[in-house]
């Protein structure tokens, strides 16, 4: 194993290929190898594409030996979340409903990648239908978090941020419904973003929650997101919901962050009881240190806030008991009692209750009481309403200030187990990440440090309004440069030894 090449970053790899420094196939060759090294501890892998990305180098060395140009991200290894569609390669969603599908298609995330010469390693663990806040409701079992093994990596994507944590991939694709993204970035010490909602395509990425999820890129630096984040994004008609307006310059915006004359927010909102001190001791330094480097720190009241989690978890079950009705054992996926004694009903409900797991059971049985006769407007219609009021706050908040931030967690990752018998502690975990989701704004977490008490990573959140992304991209670099800078060091160098 080439622990060199595995310790660079997105760019510095991408550089090496284009000069010819490195091939790409060593480089794929190095990841894969930490993966068989280290992955069976770890497990935020549930397929390894070995031969497809061994194929995908040696297009890329192909290409530069006969001089075509390569794009920024040519060579480099990804990791892809489970739910993104992949022709001739599993995608299970986390689910034991989908155990061996293999799609007859590329989501337009997949493609996109593929056109820039990105090489795919394989899929990364997820809870199931990326309901969870843990990876422990996959049903191929839970991911180990790099830092401590025996905690949690974050959920719902927390196989792509334990991927980048463990050094197996530089790069992660992963998707964002109420924060499962940017929740495993915070836990694992990388950076993750969730794009405008319609800023990345949908397309062939299984539905949870149809209003709410956005894929996105998750890397251990702010340029490598901004990197990914430009070859993922973009118009696509295939998308009802995606936005048809240029991309925002994301990584003109990482390659010269400055946040000096910019006005940041702090929402009163955002602390309190449930939040760790040695998280909110993070936080505030962070606030400082952006006063420090010249903005204005300007403090806000959003009191819809305090509603968003009990809106989203009405709102989010409602869209998927109607997404997920299509698994109904007639067209794909598993099939259970179909001996021609069971009728189509009957068949079905076999089928679902030996597919679906709890936790996927339980939102779907809250999202259609939810929606039933008599229940609609007191429950679901009052939640939209709620959504409307966040959306608002957000719109107020940003007459006011360029961006708003908050820790992206309101503690550490906790141990695996702690939390499985006890949904609405898990829930909590999202209590910072659900608000953007709601208005379908953009926002960012990145590593901002170690809690004290337990030496485990924290994330600073980054909010800001919809596609102006790369004000994201601006701040984080800023903060990224000056925290690196007064540590000395990356902090991922400090993760524990695999």
């Amino acid at each position: 194993m080439n622990t060199d090449l595995i310790k660079l970053s997105a760019a510095e790899i991408a550089g090496r290929i284009a000069r010819g420094e490195v091939t790409a196939v060593e480089v794929a060759e190095a990841h894969l190898a930490r993966i068989e090294a280290v992955d069976e501890k770890v497990h935020a892998f549930l397929h390894v594409d070995r031969e497809g990305a061994l194929a995908a180098a040696r297009e890329v060395d192909a290409k530069r030996e006969r001089g075509e140009t390569l794009g920024p991200l040519a060579g480099v290894p990804v990791a892809l979340k489970d739910i993104f569609t992949t022709e001739g390669i599993p995608t299970t969603v986390g689910s034991k409903i989908l155990e061996g599908w293999i799609p007859p298609y590329d989501a337009t995330v997949t493609r996109r990648l593929k056109e820039a010469d990105v090489v795919i390693l394989g899929k990364t663990n997820m809870d199931e239908f990326a309901m969870g806040s843990s990876t422990e409701n996959s049903a191929y079992g839970p991911t180990g978090n790099p830092w401590d093994l025996t905690r949690v990596p974050g959920g719902s994507g927390g196989g792509s941020s334990a991927s980048l944590a463990a050094y197996e991939a530089p790069l992660a694709l992963g998707t964002d419904t109420g924060g499962s993204i940017r929740q495993p970035a915070a836990v694992t010490g990388t950076v993750g973003v969730k794009p405008t909602y319609g800023g990345v395509s949908r397309y062939g990425m299984v539905a949870f929650s149809s209003s709410l999820d956005q894929g996105g890129p998750c890397a251990r630096t702010v340029l490598d997101a901004a990197l990914l984040h430009s070859v993922i994004a973009g118009h696509d008609e295939m998308d009802s919901t995606s936005i048809d307006q240029p991309v925002p310059d994301v990584v003109e915006a990482a390659r010269n962050g400055e946040v000096r004359g910019l006005r940041i927010g702090i929402v009163k909102e955002f602390r309190g009881e449930g939040y760790q001190a040695g998280v909110m001791q993070r936080f505030d330094e962070s606030v400082e240190l952006l006063r420090e480097l010249g903005a204005e720190i300007v403090e806000l009241s959003c009191p819809s806030f305090t509603k968003a989690l009990a809106a989203y978890y009405l709102i989010a079950p409602s869209e998927c008991s109607s997404n997920l009705a299509r698994f109904d054992a007639m067209r794909y996926g598993l099939r259970v009692g179909d001996d021609g004694t069971h009728s189509a009903e009957t068949v079905t409900a076999l089928t679902r209750e030996a597919g679906f797991g709890d936790e996927v059971k339980r939102r779907v049985m809250l999202g259609t009481y939810a929606l039933s006769s008599g229940y609609y407007d007191a429950y679901y219609g009052s939640a939209q309403k709620v959504r409307t009021l966040i959306a608002r706050d957000f719109e107020k908040a940003f007459e006011q200030v360029d961006v708003v931030v908050s820790p992206t967690t309101p503690t550490t990752a906790f141990p695996i187990g702690e939390r499985a018998d006890d949904p609405v502690a898990m829930y909590l975990a999202d209590l910072c990440t659900i608000p953007s989701n709601l208005a379908g704004n953009s926002a960012m977490s990145l590593p901002c440090g170690l809690a004290p008490e337990d030496g485990l990573p924290v994330g600073l959140q980054i909010m800001a309004p919809a596609m102006a992304d790369d004000r994201l991209y601006r701040v984080g670099a800023a903060v990224e440069a000056a925290l690196e800078a007064r540590w000395g060091h990356p902090l991922l160098e400090e993760a524990p030894s695999l």
